[in-house]
Protein backbone atom coordinates (compact mmCIF):
# COMPACT_ATOMS: atom_id res chain seq x y z
CA UNK A 1 0.00 0.00 0.00
CA UNK A 2 1.33 3.51 -0.84
CA UNK A 3 2.46 5.42 1.71
CA UNK A 4 1.07 8.85 2.35
CA UNK A 5 2.70 12.33 2.43
CA UNK A 6 1.83 13.94 5.47
CA UNK A 7 1.99 17.49 3.71
CA UNK A 8 0.08 16.41 0.74
CA UNK A 9 -2.99 15.09 2.83
CA UNK A 10 -3.46 19.05 3.73
CA UNK A 11 -6.86 19.81 2.44
CA UNK A 12 -8.13 21.48 -0.31
CA UNK A 13 -8.77 25.45 -0.33
CA UNK A 14 -12.30 24.44 0.69
CA UNK A 15 -11.58 20.69 2.67
CA UNK A 16 -10.60 18.94 5.74
CA UNK A 17 -7.56 20.22 8.09
CA UNK A 18 -4.01 19.54 8.06
CA UNK A 19 -1.54 17.62 9.75
CA UNK A 20 -1.07 19.61 12.93
CA UNK A 21 2.86 19.04 12.86
CA UNK A 22 2.60 21.31 9.46
CA UNK A 23 0.14 23.76 10.66
CA UNK A 24 3.04 24.83 12.86
CA UNK A 25 5.33 26.22 10.03
CA UNK A 26 5.97 29.60 10.32
CA UNK A 27 5.33 31.45 6.72
CA UNK A 28 6.31 35.16 5.89
CA UNK A 29 4.17 36.97 3.15
CA UNK A 30 6.05 39.80 1.92
CA UNK A 31 4.19 42.15 -0.35
CA UNK A 32 4.09 46.07 -0.48
CA UNK A 33 0.63 45.73 -0.92
CA UNK A 34 -1.55 45.33 1.98
CA UNK A 35 -4.55 43.59 -0.50
CA UNK A 36 -2.49 41.24 -1.91
CA UNK A 37 -1.00 40.31 1.44
CA UNK A 38 -4.63 39.83 2.94
CA UNK A 39 -5.26 37.40 -0.12
CA UNK A 40 -2.12 35.59 0.00
CA UNK A 41 -3.14 35.24 4.27
CA UNK A 42 -6.63 34.27 3.35
CA UNK A 43 -5.80 31.43 1.40
CA UNK A 44 -2.87 30.69 3.59
CA UNK A 45 -5.09 30.20 6.43
CA UNK A 46 -7.96 28.76 4.21
CA UNK A 47 -5.37 25.28 3.94
CA UNK A 48 -4.95 24.92 7.79
CA UNK A 49 -2.04 27.70 8.36
CA UNK A 50 -2.68 30.20 11.08
CA UNK A 51 0.96 31.28 11.89
CA UNK A 52 1.75 33.97 9.35
CA UNK A 53 3.76 36.65 9.72
CA UNK A 54 3.21 39.62 6.95
CA UNK A 55 6.37 42.31 6.06
CA UNK A 56 5.50 45.53 4.05
CA UNK A 57 8.28 45.27 2.18
CA UNK A 58 11.80 44.04 2.25
CA UNK A 59 13.75 45.71 4.62
CA UNK A 60 10.86 44.41 7.28
CA UNK A 61 11.01 40.98 5.84
CA UNK A 62 14.73 40.68 6.48
CA UNK A 63 14.81 42.34 9.92
CA UNK A 64 11.79 39.40 10.71
CA UNK A 65 14.04 36.63 9.22
CA UNK A 66 17.26 37.62 11.15
CA UNK A 67 14.92 37.79 14.67
CA UNK A 68 12.21 35.04 14.42
CA UNK A 69 12.14 31.63 13.34
CA UNK A 70 10.25 31.21 9.55
CA UNK A 71 9.78 28.06 7.53
CA UNK A 72 8.65 29.74 4.47
CA UNK A 73 8.63 33.22 2.33
CA UNK A 74 5.90 34.49 -0.17
CA UNK A 75 8.38 36.65 -1.62
CA UNK A 76 6.97 39.75 -4.13
CA UNK A 77 9.54 41.17 -7.00
CA UNK A 78 8.81 45.09 -6.74
CA UNK A 79 8.87 46.76 -3.86
CA UNK A 80 10.27 49.76 -2.44
CA UNK A 81 13.83 50.46 -1.06
CA UNK A 82 14.34 46.18 -1.34
CA UNK A 83 12.96 44.40 -3.86
CA UNK A 84 12.42 40.67 -3.94
CA UNK A 85 16.01 40.19 -5.95
CA UNK A 86 17.76 42.06 -2.77
CA UNK A 87 16.05 40.17 0.06
CA UNK A 88 17.12 37.18 -1.97
CA UNK A 89 20.81 38.26 -2.54
CA UNK A 90 21.12 38.92 1.18
CA UNK A 91 19.51 36.39 2.87
CA UNK A 92 21.09 33.55 0.24
CA UNK A 93 24.42 35.30 1.10
CA UNK A 94 24.18 34.29 4.82
CA UNK A 95 25.13 30.91 5.61
CA UNK A 96 22.15 30.80 8.10
CA UNK A 97 19.35 31.30 5.56
CA UNK A 98 20.65 29.60 2.86
CA UNK A 99 18.27 26.30 3.43
CA UNK A 100 15.36 28.97 4.14
CA UNK A 101 12.21 28.25 1.54
CA UNK A 102 11.33 31.49 -0.81
CA UNK A 103 8.84 31.16 -3.54
CA UNK A 104 8.78 34.51 -5.76
CA UNK A 105 5.66 36.06 -6.78
CA UNK A 106 6.49 38.13 -9.95
CA UNK A 107 4.13 39.00 -12.98
CA UNK A 108 4.68 37.75 -16.52
CA UNK A 109 6.71 41.08 -17.37
CA UNK A 110 9.41 40.37 -14.39
CA UNK A 111 10.29 36.78 -16.07
CA UNK A 112 14.06 37.83 -16.27
CA UNK A 113 14.04 38.60 -12.40
CA UNK A 114 12.66 35.31 -11.56
CA UNK A 115 14.74 33.58 -13.11
CA UNK A 116 17.79 35.52 -11.23
CA UNK A 117 16.29 34.66 -8.29
CA UNK A 118 15.78 30.92 -8.74
CA UNK A 119 19.71 30.94 -9.57
CA UNK A 120 20.27 33.29 -6.70
CA UNK A 121 18.26 30.34 -4.62
CA UNK A 122 14.67 30.55 -4.85
CA UNK A 123 12.89 27.52 -4.14
CA UNK A 124 10.34 28.45 -6.55
CA UNK A 125 7.80 31.14 -8.17
CA UNK A 126 4.38 32.04 -8.52
CA UNK A 127 3.03 33.77 -11.05
CA UNK A 128 0.56 36.73 -10.54
CA UNK A 129 -2.45 36.66 -10.65
CA UNK A 130 -1.84 33.37 -8.44
CA UNK A 131 -4.27 30.42 -9.11
CA UNK A 132 -5.09 28.79 -5.63
CA UNK A 133 -4.15 25.26 -6.84
CA UNK A 134 -0.85 26.44 -7.92
CA UNK A 135 -0.60 28.15 -4.70
CA UNK A 136 -0.96 25.35 -2.94
CA UNK A 137 1.19 23.13 -4.74
CA UNK A 138 3.51 25.03 -4.37
CA UNK A 139 3.85 26.14 -0.54
CA UNK A 140 3.02 22.04 -0.19
CA UNK A 141 5.89 20.81 -1.97
CA UNK A 142 8.56 23.66 -0.47
CA UNK A 143 7.35 22.69 2.55
CA UNK A 144 7.98 19.25 2.21
CA UNK A 145 11.31 20.04 0.75
CA UNK A 146 12.26 21.93 4.12
CA UNK A 147 11.03 19.52 6.20
CA UNK A 148 12.83 16.44 4.49
CA UNK A 149 16.27 18.96 4.89
CA UNK A 150 15.43 19.78 8.30
CA UNK A 151 14.88 15.78 9.09
CA UNK A 152 18.15 15.16 6.97
CA UNK A 153 20.22 17.81 9.37
CA UNK A 154 19.16 16.18 12.39
CA UNK A 155 20.05 12.47 11.38
CA UNK A 156 23.56 14.30 10.25
CA UNK A 157 23.84 15.90 13.49
CA UNK A 158 23.32 12.49 15.33
CA UNK A 159 25.51 10.74 13.32
CA UNK A 160 27.98 13.38 13.76
CA UNK A 161 27.67 13.25 17.51
CA UNK A 162 27.50 9.45 17.70
CA UNK A 163 30.87 9.58 15.66
CA UNK A 164 32.53 12.39 18.17
CA UNK A 165 31.34 9.47 21.46
CA UNK A 166 32.73 6.48 19.28
CA UNK A 167 35.98 8.70 18.71
CA UNK A 168 35.72 9.33 22.26
CA UNK A 169 35.63 5.75 23.09
CA UNK A 170 38.42 4.70 20.74
CA UNK A 171 40.28 7.21 22.31
CA UNK A 172 39.45 5.71 25.69
CA UNK A 173 40.07 1.91 24.60
CA UNK A 174 43.69 3.45 22.92
CA UNK A 175 44.96 4.77 26.14
CA UNK A 176 43.64 1.81 27.83
CA UNK A 177 45.72 -0.65 26.12
CA UNK A 178 48.42 1.57 26.05
CA UNK A 179 48.24 1.34 29.86
CA UNK A 180 48.49 -2.56 29.66
CA UNK A 181 50.49 -3.16 26.57
CA UNK A 182 53.48 -1.40 25.19
CA UNK A 183 52.88 0.48 22.06
CA UNK A 184 54.11 -1.76 19.33
CA UNK A 185 52.21 -4.58 20.65
CA UNK A 186 49.31 -2.33 20.91
CA UNK A 187 49.32 -1.14 17.36
CA UNK A 188 49.65 -4.95 16.48
CA UNK A 189 46.17 -5.70 18.08
CA UNK A 190 44.87 -2.47 16.98
CA UNK A 191 45.73 -3.54 13.31
CA UNK A 192 43.95 -6.87 14.54
CA UNK A 193 46.94 -9.27 14.67
CA UNK A 194 46.62 -12.38 16.81
CA UNK A 195 49.06 -14.66 18.63
CA UNK A 196 51.36 -12.02 19.03
CA UNK A 197 54.41 -13.23 20.56
CA UNK A 198 58.56 -13.31 20.02
CA UNK A 199 61.73 -14.18 20.54
CA UNK A 200 64.30 -11.49 22.37
CA UNK A 201 67.77 -12.62 22.73
CA UNK A 202 68.97 -10.12 24.92
CA UNK A 203 66.81 -8.19 27.57
CA UNK A 204 67.48 -7.03 30.78
CA UNK A 205 64.46 -8.05 33.73
CA UNK A 206 63.87 -5.85 36.98
CA UNK A 207 61.45 -7.66 39.66
CA UNK A 208 61.43 -5.68 43.36
CA UNK A 209 59.40 -6.46 46.63
CA UNK A 210 58.26 -4.16 49.11
CA UNK A 211 59.27 -4.87 52.81
CA UNK A 212 57.38 -4.20 55.47
CA UNK A 213 54.66 -4.24 53.27
CA UNK A 214 52.70 -6.94 55.13
CA UNK A 215 52.90 -5.12 58.53
CA UNK A 216 51.56 -1.74 57.14
CA UNK A 217 48.85 -3.40 55.71
CA UNK A 218 47.44 -5.07 58.69
CA UNK A 219 47.66 -1.45 60.21
CA UNK A 220 46.15 0.40 57.11
CA UNK A 221 42.12 0.39 55.47
CA UNK A 222 41.98 -1.14 52.38
CA UNK A 223 41.45 2.17 51.10
CA UNK A 224 44.00 3.62 52.29
CA UNK A 225 46.40 0.96 51.41
CA UNK A 226 45.09 0.88 47.67
CA UNK A 227 45.89 4.94 47.60
CA UNK A 228 49.23 4.34 49.36
CA UNK A 229 50.37 1.32 47.10
CA UNK A 230 49.14 3.25 43.83
CA UNK A 231 51.09 6.64 44.96
CA UNK A 232 54.33 4.43 44.94
CA UNK A 233 53.81 2.56 42.33
CA UNK A 234 52.99 5.61 39.75
CA UNK A 235 56.38 7.11 40.91
CA UNK A 236 58.17 3.89 39.35
CA UNK A 237 55.95 4.08 36.30
CA UNK A 238 56.89 7.87 35.50
CA UNK A 239 60.32 6.54 36.14
CA UNK A 240 60.63 3.79 33.98
CA UNK A 241 58.25 5.55 31.29
CA UNK A 242 60.95 8.09 31.40
CA UNK A 243 64.17 5.38 31.07
CA UNK A 244 62.51 3.68 28.04
CA UNK A 245 61.66 0.66 30.41
CA UNK A 246 58.45 -1.45 29.74
CA UNK A 247 56.77 -2.16 32.90
CA UNK A 248 55.10 -5.43 32.68
CA UNK A 249 52.90 -6.12 35.63
CA UNK A 250 52.39 -5.89 39.39
CA UNK A 251 51.94 -8.74 41.62
CA UNK A 252 50.66 -7.50 45.00
CA UNK A 253 53.72 -5.59 46.56
CA UNK A 254 56.04 -6.61 43.74
CA UNK A 255 56.58 -4.90 40.81
CA UNK A 256 58.11 -6.55 37.00
CA UNK A 257 59.62 -4.49 34.40
CA UNK A 258 62.15 -5.22 31.48
CA UNK A 259 64.48 -3.00 29.12
CA UNK A 260 65.06 -4.30 25.73
CA UNK A 261 61.75 -5.33 24.42
CA UNK A 262 60.03 -5.05 22.16
CA UNK A 263 62.21 -2.62 20.42
CA UNK A 264 65.54 -4.36 21.49
CA UNK A 265 68.42 -2.25 22.63
CA UNK A 266 71.81 -2.71 23.12
CA UNK A 267 71.83 -0.43 26.72
CA UNK A 268 69.05 -2.15 28.12
CA UNK A 269 70.88 -3.20 31.29
CA UNK A 270 72.38 -0.03 32.14
CA UNK A 271 68.78 1.10 31.99
CA UNK A 272 67.47 -1.34 34.46
CA UNK A 273 70.47 -0.26 36.68
CA UNK A 274 69.25 3.45 36.84
CA UNK A 275 65.80 2.48 37.09
CA UNK A 276 66.61 0.49 40.26
CA UNK A 277 68.51 2.84 42.27
CA UNK A 278 66.11 5.69 41.28
CA UNK A 279 63.48 3.32 42.75
CA UNK A 280 65.03 3.70 45.80
CA UNK A 281 64.76 7.34 45.94
CA UNK A 282 61.24 6.98 44.75
CA UNK A 283 60.77 4.86 47.76
CA UNK A 284 63.02 7.21 49.96
CA UNK A 285 60.59 10.27 49.08
CA UNK A 286 57.50 8.23 49.25
CA UNK A 287 58.49 7.58 52.98
CA UNK A 288 58.63 10.59 54.16
CA UNK A 289 55.36 12.36 52.45
CA UNK A 290 53.66 9.38 54.40
CA UNK A 291 55.34 8.94 57.73
CA UNK A 292 56.10 5.14 56.27
CA UNK A 293 59.39 2.84 56.82
CA UNK A 294 58.45 0.81 53.74
CA UNK A 295 61.79 -1.13 52.41
CA UNK A 296 62.52 -2.71 49.15
CA UNK A 297 64.56 -5.73 47.56
CA UNK A 298 65.24 -5.63 43.94
CA UNK A 299 66.65 -8.08 41.65
CA UNK A 300 68.07 -7.78 38.06
CA UNK A 301 69.20 -10.27 35.41
CA UNK A 302 69.50 -10.34 31.70
CA UNK A 303 69.63 -12.73 29.08
CA UNK A 304 67.03 -14.24 26.29
CA UNK A 305 63.09 -14.29 27.00
CA UNK A 306 59.78 -15.53 24.83
CA UNK A 307 57.29 -12.46 25.22
CA UNK A 308 53.83 -12.49 24.11
CA UNK A 309 49.73 -11.00 24.74
CA UNK A 310 47.85 -13.55 26.18
CA UNK A 311 44.29 -13.62 27.11
CA UNK A 312 40.98 -13.40 25.90
CA UNK A 313 38.69 -11.30 26.95
CA UNK A 314 41.36 -9.75 29.72
CA UNK A 315 45.28 -9.09 27.74
CA UNK A 316 48.31 -9.55 29.04
CA UNK A 317 52.04 -8.82 27.98
CA UNK A 318 53.87 -11.01 29.76
CA UNK A 319 57.76 -12.78 29.52
CA UNK A 320 58.84 -16.67 29.74
CA UNK A 321 62.04 -18.48 30.37
CA UNK A 322 64.81 -18.83 32.81
CA UNK A 323 65.87 -15.34 32.53
CA UNK A 324 62.76 -14.54 34.10
CA UNK A 325 63.30 -16.86 36.63
CA UNK A 326 66.64 -15.89 37.66
CA UNK A 327 65.74 -12.39 37.73
CA UNK A 328 63.02 -13.79 40.20
CA UNK A 329 65.55 -14.97 42.15
CA UNK A 330 68.01 -12.15 42.15
CA UNK A 331 65.01 -10.26 43.98
CA UNK A 332 64.29 -12.82 46.58
CA UNK A 333 67.53 -13.44 47.70
CA UNK A 334 68.36 -9.83 48.20
CA UNK A 335 68.70 -8.05 51.18
CA UNK A 336 66.66 -5.38 52.00
CA UNK A 337 67.87 -2.24 50.98
CA UNK A 338 69.54 -3.34 47.79
CA UNK A 339 70.04 -4.04 44.38
CA UNK A 340 71.19 -7.31 43.70
CA UNK A 341 72.22 -8.66 39.89
CA UNK A 342 73.46 -12.06 38.60
CA UNK A 343 76.63 -12.63 36.62
CA UNK A 344 75.47 -11.58 33.24
CA UNK A 345 73.90 -7.88 34.12
CA UNK A 346 77.11 -7.64 36.34
CA UNK A 347 79.38 -7.54 32.78
CA UNK A 348 76.56 -5.85 31.45
CA UNK A 349 77.30 -2.81 33.84
CA UNK A 350 80.25 -3.24 35.49
CA UNK A 351 82.00 -0.50 33.54
CA UNK A 352 79.51 2.68 34.17
CA UNK A 353 78.26 0.99 37.76
CA UNK A 354 79.95 0.43 41.07
CA UNK A 355 79.55 -2.79 42.26
CA UNK A 356 80.76 -5.11 45.14
CA UNK A 357 80.64 -8.53 45.80
CA UNK A 358 77.72 -10.46 47.10
CA UNK A 359 78.69 -13.71 47.78
CA UNK A 360 77.54 -17.10 46.47
CA UNK A 361 73.89 -16.95 46.24
CA UNK A 362 71.70 -20.54 46.74
CA UNK A 363 68.65 -19.72 44.56
CA UNK A 364 65.99 -22.54 44.07
CA UNK A 365 65.99 -24.32 41.69
CA UNK A 366 68.98 -23.25 39.61
CA UNK A 367 71.71 -23.95 42.34
CA UNK A 368 74.53 -21.50 43.61
CA UNK A 369 75.03 -17.81 42.35
CA UNK A 370 77.38 -15.58 42.38
CA UNK A 371 76.04 -12.15 42.86
CA UNK A 372 77.39 -8.51 43.42
CA UNK A 373 75.31 -5.68 44.78
CA UNK A 374 74.42 -2.38 42.92
CA UNK A 375 75.82 0.55 44.57
CA UNK A 376 75.89 3.41 42.40
CA UNK A 377 76.78 4.84 39.46
CA UNK A 378 80.54 5.35 38.56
Amino acid sequence: MEQSNPLAESHSPSGSAIDPAFSQFCILVVDDSRTLRRILIRELNSLGFNNILEAADGVEAVAIVRSKSIDLMLLDMEMPELDGLGVLTELKSDETYKSLPIIVISGAEQFDKTIKCIEIGAEDYLPKPFDPILLRARIFSSLEKKRLRDLEQKNMALLNQEKELLEVEQLKTEKLMLNILPRPIAERLKRGEKNISGSYPDVTILFSDLVGFTKMSSQTSATDLVKLLNDLFSRFDKRADSLGVEKIKTIGDAYMAVAGLPIPRPDHALLCAELALGMFEDLKAFNQENGKELDMRIGLNSGPVVAGVIGYTKFSYDLWGNTVNTASRMESTSKPGRVQVSPVTYEAIKNEYVLEDGGLMECKGLGEILTHLLVSKK
